[in-house]
């Protein structure tokens, strides 16, 4: 049974303000593509995004996409695993985060560049709560995506630290955009959020706390790769290479040029500019954009071999670095932006 296409949100109106301060530079750059533009579908995991995820929402804005002949159209789905996003990677010509469970599962796709390996998030709880294993009873998160969504792999982990299982906690489903809001409210006991959000909870839930920085806790875990089919993969690898070197300049833009981005991270994300400066204050401190390819070897290793210990990989599927990555992409586009570089301190 074929999904339809998921039209979920587009950015026209996000890069509104900015086409108008950049559609001349963005125009002469697509000038020089003798064969006009070509369109591709970029994925981004959650409407609206986080602050983490407005890559793409900034090479379209800046040109960046146009500058290496492509009409970027960016749809945001309602989690990065959902069933939505693996119909659309399956059928379309588009992007989108892949994950080691994805492809473990059967999915015919490769991962080709990191955008933001590293974990952004901390889990955050209510004041009562202080260790882990004062989550059992308690209402967690299940926001995007339900059971095997990010949320409620992050919870699981954290049960399992303290000896606990899913069985032990109430999950509660929503959509994204319902992980601050249900905690302030009280509906949520703990939820995993984005830097901005942890900044908007300590102003509006008295008490409320970070429990685990995710990227300590799990600090070889894999978080948000770019991948697309393996039929894309063969039919149209040149795209793919610019694309990803569109959003390796972004990337690189993010550290270097803050008061460029932080009005696009704040038009795409929908929150206020303290809350933003905060999260690229945090991001950036962290290393969490990759400034080159974003793939690391041991890292993935480690994020497949977990996946098979939790079950989210049948056994008899596990799998290789090749058979979930071709790196290849990524280091083609890295040529075309220079190749590798250092941003105060950052190297991935």
């Amino acid at each position: 049974m074929t999904m339809p296409f998921p039209r979920i949100r587009s950015t026209l109106a996000v890069s509104a303000f900015a086409a108008a301060l950049f559609g001349a530079a963005a125009g002469a750059q697509a000038a020089d593509c003798p064969n006009g533009l070509r369109d591709l579908n970029i994925g981004v995991s959650v409407v609206p995004p986080n602050v983490v995820h407005t890559t793409p929402y900034i090479a379209k804005s800046l040109g960046l996409f146009e500058k290496h002949c492509i009409n970027a159209n960016i749809i945001a789905f309602e989690g990065g695993s959902s069933a939505t996003v693996i119909a659309a990677l399956q059928q379309g010509k588009i992007i989108a985060n892949v994950t080691a469970a994805m492809v473990g599962s059967g999915m015919k796709a490769h991962q080709i560049w990191g955008f933001a390996p590293r974990l952004p998030q901390s889990y955050v709880v209510a004041e009562e709560i202080k260790t882990k294993a004062d989550l059992k009873g308690k209402r967690l998160s299940a926001a995007g995506g339900g059971v095997g969504g990010f949320n409620w792999l992050m919870a699981r982990a954290l049960l399992h630290d303290a000896g606990l299982t899913v069985d032990d906690a109430q999950f509660v489903s929503q959509g994204l955009a319902g992980r601050l809001p249900g905690l302030v409210a009280g509906q949520l006991d703990g939820v995993s959020l984005h830097p901005e959000d942890v900044f908007l909870a300590a102003q509006q839930k008295p008490g409320a706390h970070v429990l685990v920085v995710l990227a300590q806790a799990m600090p070889d875990y894999v978080f948000n790769i770019y991948g697309a089919s393996d039929e894309f993969i063969k039919n149209d690898r040149d795209l793919l290479t610019d694309a990803v070197a569109a959003m390796i300049e972004a990337n690189r833009m993010i550290y270097r040029d803050k008061d460029k981005v932080i009005p696009i991270m704040m038009e795409a994300s929908e929150k206020p500019k303290e809350a933003v400066e905060f999260a690229w204050a945090e991001l950036t401190k962290n290393c969490i954009w990759s400034v080159n390819i974003g793939l690391d070897r041991k890292r993935t290793e480690w994020t497949i071999a977990n996946s098979v210990e939790l079950g989210d990989i049948p056994p008899d599927r596990n799998l290789t670095y090749e058979q979930l990555v071709d790196q290849s992409i990524a280091e083609a586009a890295l040529k075309k932006v220079g190749g590798p570089t250092e941003i105060n301190g950052c190297s991935a």
